[in-house]
């Protein structure tokens, strides 16, 4: 129970005056015992004991990004999950999606997910994208102490910027690392332990000015591509039918392609590399 609660079940203070834009905060004050970050973890390296998310790609193109991310999780050399979704709307217009230590990479996500609606319910407006980045970075370096203790979360934040001049541009793409370090992409970017060989994919095949459609058909193909070659990543599984999550964000907002947009997408990659194997 959080601290200041009474036996007579009134809200304390906390909860009634006036606070800070930021859930976090609020929370660290209120029960800070519910931070990842702030959890207490015993020594030693913890890397082997939680199951990791992979690879996530994330591309920009003409009005909009593209994020999409394989449904494998791992540990160590098992296979932990099959058809784990790594990919989320973050609010309305941007998206966000993890690798690393899957359990806390998903609560960080749905935390990043209340801190925007929290801002905006208090605020009255929307963060920028600039700011939504910021307060990721900030929220990733409260979960530095486990990330040295193997716990790290490193997600991918992509978004279609309201503020932006030519919405073409428009959409974003941001970076991080383990101390919560932000960093803006530009054309595309990948994170986890299958992103060397989905930007070796992307670096050959990506233009400035794609449409969204031929975006989440890289994106695809990429993911195949690191899945290819790295034993973490899941490619297409044509028989259980596990696609990759693939999800965009335009001016009208984010979407996530259903099942049957991206099977189709997938199986005609998987049928083009049947001709062609090698590439």
């Amino acid at each position: 129970m959080a601290a200041g609660f009474d036996p007579s079940g009134r809200l304390p203070d906390v909860f009634t005056n006036a606070g800070t834009s930021s859930f976090t905060t609020f929370l660290s004050r209120v029960a800070p015992e519910m931070l990842p970050g702030r959890r207490p973890l015993p020594p030693g390296m913890a890397a082997d004991l939680a199951p990791h998310a992979t690879t996530i790609v994330a591309i920009s193109a003409a009005g909009g990004v593209v994020l999409a991310g394989d449904r494998r999780a791992t540990m160590g050399n098992l296979i932990a999950q099959r058809d784990i979704e790594k990919v989320h709307p973050a609010d309305a217009y941007s998206l966000v999606g993890i690798a690393g230590t899957a359990g806390i990479g998903i609560e960080l996500m749905r935390l990043f997910q209340v801190e925007l609606e929290h801002y905006e319910k208090i605020e009255g407006a929307m963060l920028s994208l600039d700011g939504k980045a910021n307060r990721l970075a900030s929220m990733i370096r409260g979960n530095l102490g486990a990330a040295m203790q193997g716990l790290a979360v490193v997600p991918l934040f992509a978004g279609f910027d309201l503020a932006a001049r030519d919405p073409a541009r428009a959409g974003r793409i941001f970076s991080f690392d383990v101390t919560g370090g932000p960093y803006e992409e530009t054309g595309y970017d990948a994170i986890g332990s299958g992103s060397l060989f989905a930007k070796s994919a992307l670096k050959k095949r990506y233009r400035t000015g794609v449409s969204i459609d031929d975006a989440t058909r890289l994106a695809v193909e990429a993911l195949y591509d690191a899945a290819d070659d790295d034993t973490a990543t899941g490619g297409p599984d044509l028989i259980r039918r596990i696609y990759p999550v693939v999800m965009t964000a335009t001016a009208e907002g984010t979407h996530r392609l259903t099942e049957a947009e991206t099977a189709a997408i997938a199986e005609g990659v998987v049928a083009g590399r049947a001709e062609n194997p090698g590439g």
